[in-house]
């Protein structure tokens, strides 16, 4: 009992401290602005005007594209689209769709829900911007495999504006990031907290132990092992969270015109308590870009192991990830949380208030959400192991003993996420990610022109019917779709 608060004292202590130099704000008008949060939103306003609003724009093309309308089976790749689509998503949709929304309502109000759908639309073009890059600057291994990510493009861009030298050095940092990022502390612990609350389970090591375990199965198999799992579980898990929710909502339909009301209001006639207007908005931000990580730059290391010639096409089947992610899935968590009164009750905290929500349904259904929650977590667990893994690989190598060390690293810190308390782990988790969209934003800002052009000129191809997936379908006379 004393070694796990010790432990716990040190990591609290550690955390507190970076997040600190992290998250250094300003005031306007007594609301702390972290720094790293306006660089998110200043960046998806940018693109998102620059772009001609492509997120809203092109979602129906996305739509077909995941669809696999424009597939091409020989392009380069390791997996297909909807399975990046879905490799994305198991590390975005999480335990920030559940205990996050929870944080964001219990800081900021129900008004931060508005700002965060806000910021899911936004979060769209940032998205589409930065999958776009990886698939355009990924490397094809000897081996038929991929490395691609941020780290490449940050590279390149860099280099393409003289500074080769600094390119390097970022990227470096953002892999480094991303490595200490995957730490799954945030969904191991939330994992727990609800097993222990729903079972009365109390042992953090031996859960955290079985967690790394399972953890350890799965990112064996590299990329195309995740896919599998994960074109399988996502929609399983989303399925079986949204008919819980969408339950306990129903169940309070007469309440949903007063619940919207509350939100609306919230959004643009905030109480003081929750910091002005400023503050909620600033809450709904941060809680959408820890859900959705548009412009952390992890999503766009799944992606670019699509198999496609077109990198702009990988870019609209990332703009999808927020939408589900925040606009769908987020919206509905928050939406369950005001409607049942849960972010009132005092003494709960995190996933606590979701647990309450559901509860209010059926004394029963808290299990419904810890099996959602444990099959979030893991899934985003799984996911954020191979981005490490390939943060790994650029500042150490992609060789067999390197990414082996790596992998029995990662499960090492997996097993131990279950110890510290949640307002330390997220605070860690929040830093790190984080500080890997410093350099990915920059990058992102000085490739953006390059971007747009190769995306005029890919709906050209479009309107012309000259993708490699149709060119196929006629020269064989099978359908294009």
């Amino acid at each position: 009992m004393s070694s796990d608060f010790s432990f716990q004292q040190a990591f609290e202590a550690f955390s507190s401290a970076l997040a600190s130099v992290v998250f250094y704000s300003f005031n306007v008008d007594g609301v702390a602005i972290p720094v790293t949060v306006l660089w998110l939103i200043t960046g998806a306003i940018v693109f998102t005007f620059y772009l001609r609003f492509i997120n809203i724009r092109g979602f129906a093309h996305a739509i077909r594209v995941v669809r696999g309308k424009y597939a091409d089976p020989a392009a380069k790749g390791e997996i297909t689209q909807f399975q990046a689509l879905s490799a994305a998503l198991s590390g975005t949709v999480g335990t920030g769709n559940i205990a996050g929304v929870a944080v964001a309502i219990t800081l900021g109000g129900p008004g931060a829900t508005f700002w965060m759908i806000v910021a899911g639309f936004l979060g769209m073009t940032t998205k589409f911007v930065e999958c776009t890059l990886a698939v355009k600057y990924r490397q094809i291994l000897p081996d038929g495999t991929v490395a691609g990510g941020p780290m490449y493009y940050i590279k390149a861009a860099l280099e393409k504006y003289g500074l080769p030298r600094l390119g390097k050095v970022l990227a470096g940092f953002f892999a480094l990031a991303c490595v200490f990022g995957s730490a799954g502390f945030v969904h191991v612990n939330q994992g727990f907290s609800q097993v222990k609350t729903v079972t009365g389970f109390d042992n953090a090591w031996l859960f955290g132990f079985i967690y790394a375990l399972l953890v350890g199965l799965v990112i064996i198999g590299g990329i195309k092992g995740i896919a599998r799992v994960t074109e399988k579980l996502v929609p399983a898990m989303c399925a079986i969270y949204l008919a819980g929710a969408l339950t306990v909502i129903g169940l309070n339909y007469t309440e949903i015109p007063a619940a919207l009301w509350t939100i609306l209001k919230g959004a643009f006639a905030p109480e003081a308590a929750y910091g002005g207007m400023i503050g909620v908005i600033i809450q709904g931000f941060r809680r959408a870009a820890y859900s959705n990580e548009a412009g952390i730059g992890s999503s766009p290391i799944a992606h670019a192991a699509a198999r496609t010639n077109d990198p702009v096409s990988e870019g609209f089947v990332g703009l999808l990830e927020p939408f589900i992610d925040t606009v769908v899935i987020c919206t509905i968590s928050a939406v369950l949380i005001v409607i049942t009164g849960a972010y009132l009750q005092t003494g709960l905290d995190g996933v606590q208030i979701s647990s309450y929500a559901f509860a209010t349904a059926f004394d029963w259904f808290p299990m419904v959400l810890m099996v959602a929650l444990l099959l979030f977590g893991y899934s985003t667990v799984v996911s954020w192991a191979y981005y490490g893994q390939k943060g790994w690989g650029f500042l150490f190598g992609e060789t067999k003993h390197s990414i082996r060390l790596y992998k029995v690293l990662i499960c090492s810190v997996v097993a131990i996420g279950a110890v510290p308390n949640v307002l330390a782990v997220f605070d860690f988790i929040d830093s790190m990610i984080f500080l890997m969209a410093v350099p990915n934003i920059l990058a992102l800002y000085l490739l953006l022109p390059e971007v747009r052009q190769d995306l005029q000129v890919y709906l050209k191809k479009i309107a012309a019917g000259k993708t490699a997936a149709v060119q196929t379908a006629v020269k064989t006379g099978a359908p294009a779709a």
